[in-house]
C-alpha cells in the first residue's frame, strides 16, 4: 500500500495521529470538519459506546470514536484494499479486541425489474 494517502484523527487519545489508506476508486475520507460536527452532536465523550461504521472506507470515523473512548467499533467495507489498510491501522493503534474490520460479503445493487409487475 502506498503511504501517499493519509487521514488525521481529530480528537481523543490519538488526536493528530495520521493513518494511511490506499487508492481505491470512490474512496473519499470524511473531512475533518464533518467528523468534528458529528462528534459535537453525539457528544465528545464516547466512553462505553459500541459503534457500527458501515461503508467505513478509511475507517477514520470508527477509529476516531475509539480515540474518544468508545468501547468497540465494527467497521464494514466492500473494498479489500481498504479493509486491509484498516486492519493495519488497527494493529498500529493496538486495538486487538476493540475494532473489528470486516469485508462486506455482498454488493448493493439496484434490483432487476420484475416483468410481472
Amino acid at each position: 500500500m502506498a503511504a501517499s494517502n493519509r487521514v488525521r484523527i481529530g480528537g481523543g487519545e490519538w488526536r493528530s495521529r495520521l493513518l494511511d489508506f490506499p487508492d481505491v476508486p470512490g474512496l473519499r475520507p470524511t473531512p475533518d470538519r464533518v467528523r468534528q460536527t458529528l462528534f459535537n452532536w453525539l457528544g465528545q465523550d464516547m466512553h462505553g459506546r459500541r459503534c457500527l461504521d458501515l461503508f467505513a472506507g478509511t475507517g477514520v470515523m470508527g477509529f476516531e470514536a475509539l480515540s474518544r473512548g468508545a468501547h468497540e467499533v465494527v467497521l464494514v467495507e466492500k473494498a479489500s484494499a481498504a479493509v486491509k489498510a484498516m486492519q493495519q491501522n488497527q494493529r498500529l493503534l493496538k486495538l486487538n479486541r476493540r475494532a473489528y474490520c470486516n469485508k462486506m460479503p455482498c454488493s448493493f445493487s439496484r434490483p432487476t425489474p420484475n416483468p410481472l409487475m
